[in-house]
């Protein structure tokens, strides 16, 4: 995960975490999960138990990086967030579209957060430098600001699971309906993590190129930029700090 000042990154059981202080100083900090979603191997849990692992690691590393500033603490991101919730609700009780039009449109304005919180920011350049040492540890060689297994790549599979769960759940009762989206939530939560599974295990397949296709052109326009070298520092001092604990555990 890129920060506004550094790079988290986790493994199976252990985490690191770097920033770069404004003096200039880089500040390094590491630590053990106290939840692991490696350890779930249910297809239907997988899912949210990946969702839940990040909510409780961020609390963690902020006790112990409070200097880390997380991507959506910006008041302009936050300020999105309540733009874009809005615009959601008026999307789908305009007459003006069709069901899964719809459902598609809602999808694209429930990502502008996201894009708002990597345009204008050093953000971006973080991500890329993540991307970066991360793709060259594990390839062994210099990678790209591009990386295969970027939750970016979750944006096909998450437009298509949730406009058709969505789709679904506007034809239930109006006093059912909020249940049944939560449900269609839940579900296209569920179904786009294994489906993100297996484009990774299928990178060549014709059908997972096209699905992983709108999360390439996000990193590759606007969720990363290339990075300096202080940031790539950052992001390796990150690395190195996970897998010096995930190598101990081994």
């Amino acid at each position: 995960m890129a920060l506004t000042n550094g790079v988290l990154v986790h493994g199976p059981s252990a985490w690191g975490c770097a920033v770069r202080l404004p003096s200039g100083e880089l500040l390094v900090r590491s630590g053990r999960k106290r939840f692991r979603a490696a350890a779930v191997e249910s297809p239907v849990l997988r899912g949210p138990a990946r969702l839940l692992e990040v909510f409780s690691l961020l609390p963690q590393v902020r006790r112990a990086v409070p200097e880390a500033r997380l991507p959506f603490e910006r008041p302009a991101v936050l300020a999105g967030m309540v733009g874009s919730a809005i615009g959601v609700r008026a999307v789908r009780e305009s007459p003006r579209f069709g069901a899964a039009g719809r459902e598609v449109l809602a999808g694209l304005l429930s990502f502008a957060p996201a894009v708002l919180a990597l345009r204008g920011s050093s953000l971006a350049a973080y991500h890329g430098a993540e991307h970066v040492a991360i793709g060259s540890y594990e390839h062994g060689e210099r990678r790209e600001k591009e990386h295969e297994r970027c939750g970016s790549h979750l944006v096909g599979p998450l437009l298509f699971t949730s406009g058709v769960g969505n789709a679904l759940a506007a034809q239930a009762p109006p006093d059912l309906r909020p249940a049944a989206r939560a449900t269609a939530w839940l579900g296209a939560l569920v179904a786009s993590t294994e489906i993100f599974g297996w484009m990774v295990r299928n990178p060549d397949n014709r059908l997972a190129k096209t699905l992983a296709l709108p999360g390439h052109e996000l990193q590759h326009r606007v969720a990363t930029a290339d990075p300096s070298s202080e940031q790539l520092e950052v992001a390796e001092a990150a690395l190195e700090a996970c897998l010096r604990l995930e190598e101990e555990a081994a």
